[in-house]
């Protein structure tokens, strides 16, 4: 064999080993090109698995404008869970409530046969749809849909919203919106929408901080029927029970003006319910359910002091644990009993001139001196702290970790607190910025009492609500400051359009 068929024989080697790489390589690789690539819908038989390739989403389905697209979503790295997103802006509208995150790996896959199933052979199904459809799409609204043959719709994503709500869908009393950390959520009563804050673990929404009553501008109530809110394209957010006349309107700042895109309102972690539009590059804020970062739960982190206009200090006398620059030990809110914990360790924090943030949504006792209001809550093992108002004789308790307090100028306004062994030292200036209420975190859903305010005697009768509130304050005829009784009639001729 002369030296040029030697060379030919071995061109023709290789290119038959660079064929056979090839082809191997597109045969392992085919479930997650598969995986990859995007459709309008999904029918029996689809299958798809996370590509490891991708970082962030990966998109499985997308609407007929290109919106928005439903796919893995990848969390802490090497977990996923299933998203709807919007496309240019990466935003999540919608993710599937998964408890326990599968992996991001080949033996974690996405499956339909009728129902939309997320699950591994390993660890079994993770979520379903469990329904017996033919065909899976998604909406130009976002709506993420399991249909029959006919077109009938056996479920959708708009039923089981996350912390997100979208134009034109319908929120009802039997659904809520969960901020992303699991703290505040957005419920509807039988004629307001509320806004609560789960500071201990139970089954229970937590304590409600915001309170809006329906205004019945326009529509009145009526009685046993439940209401349901709406994002208007008009901008605004409105409570509706029949027809299509609203019974309340919270305007947004572009109230009656077209916008570019799609609006959208979500329950944000810092408590606060927002509302946006998409300009077509970028989301604006339109409208804040608090616009008072001091009326917010936790705006200045867990016994953190609020001074309306200027900033956050803390309860101690503006001192700061010195490795986080937080007011007091992460560790103080694992607690949950202060008299078992830490051989019953703790510091006793008074302070003056301080208030809750939204005490007329709070339940009291009347007592005859702050002495005895700090005494009731000393001799409880689960009680975080009270607050006392000497003109009135108000005694707030407190079976949660302490939040964020409000810096008043009204010196009988007075404050115990627990606070456990271990807090640091460190100065804090208190000009810091408000928007910190991050920081609570999911640490406040680990502490918190296990009973409520079953613990002491009612020695003149407990009182709830707004009317307690009127009489502390010496108020006559209605709500003033930070919350109104809109529903009440004399705001019923107010115009809706009014902020």
């Amino acid at each position: 064999m002369n030296m040029t068929e030697r060379l030919r024989l071995r061109l023709r080697l290789r290119l038959l080993t660079l064929l056979y790489v090839i082809s191997c390589t597109i045969l392992n690789t085919w479930s997650v090109v598969r995986a990859s690539t995007s459709q309008d819908h999904l029918t029996s038989g689809f299958k798809a698995t996370p590509n490891p390739a991708v970082s962030t989403f990966q998109p499985i389905l997308t609407d007929s404008t290109g919106n928005y697209s439903l796919g893995f979503l990848r969390l802490n790295k090497t977990q996923l869970t299933l998203a709807v997103v919007h496309v240019l802006s990466s935003e999540t509208i919608w993710h599937a409530n998964i408890t326990r995150l599968p992996g991001w790996s080949d033996p974690t896959q996405l499956t339909f046969n009728g129902s939309l199933v997320v699950s591994d052979p390993r660890s079994g199904v993770f979520w379903s749809t469990y329904t017996d459809g033919d065909r899976v799409w998604l909406s130009n609204t976002s709506n993420l849909q399991v249909e029959t043959s006919d077109g009938s719709a056996l479920w959708q994503s708009f039923d089981f919203p996350t912390d997100t709500l979208v134009e034109n869908q319908n929120f009802t009393s039997k659904m809520s919106l969960v901020s992303s950390n699991g703290i505040y959520s957005m419920r509807l009563g039988q004629d307001f929408m509320g806004l609560y804050a789960k500071f201990k673990s139970g089954s229970d929404p937590g304590q409600i901080y915001l309170k809006r009553r329906a205004m019945q501008a326009k529509a009145e109530i009526v009685q046993g029927q439940p209401i349901y809110a709406v994002v208007e394209s008009d901008g605004f957010l409105g409570m509706y029970q029949n027809g299509t006349t609203p019974v309340d309107v919270q305007s947004f700042s572009s109230y009656q003006q077209p916008v570019s895109g799609v609006r959208r309102v979500r329950m944000e972690t810092d408590g606060n319910l927002k509302g946006y539009f998409w300009t077509g590059s970028s989301w604006i804020l339109d409208y804040q359910a608090v616009s008072d970062p001091c009326e917010l739960p936790c705006s200045c982190g867990p016994y953190g002091l609020c001074q309306p206009g200027k900033g956050c200090g803390c309860l101690n006398n503006n001192e700061t644990e010195p490795q986080t620059g937080r007011c007091v030990s992460p560790g103080n809110h694992n607690l949950v009993d202060f008299c078992s914990a830490y051989d019953n360790k703790y510091k006793a924090l008074r302070s003056s001139g301080v208030d809750l943030p939204y005490k007329e949504l709070m339940g009291y006792q009347i007592m005859e001196n702050f002495q005895e209001c700090e005494n009731a809550c000393e001799r409880n093992c689960t009680c975080w702290g009270a607050v006392y108002r000497n003109t009135s004789g108000f005694c707030y308790i407190l079976d949660y970790p302490i939040q964020t307090l409000v810096r008043v100028a009204d010196e009988s306004k007075m404050g115990y607190f627990k606070v456990s062994e271990g807090v640091g030292k460190g100065k804090m200036d208190v000009g810091v910025g408000v928007g910190v209420g991050v920081l609570c975190g999911a640490i406040l859903v680990i502490g918190g009492g296990l009973v409520g305010y079953g613990w002491y005697r009612m020695r003149r009768g407990k009182q709830r609500g707004v009317s307690g509130y009127v009489k502390e304050e010496g108020i006559i005829g209605g709500g003033v400051g930070p919350y109104k009784d809109l529903g009440a009639a004399s705001f019923r001729s107010v115009e809706l359009s009014a902020r």
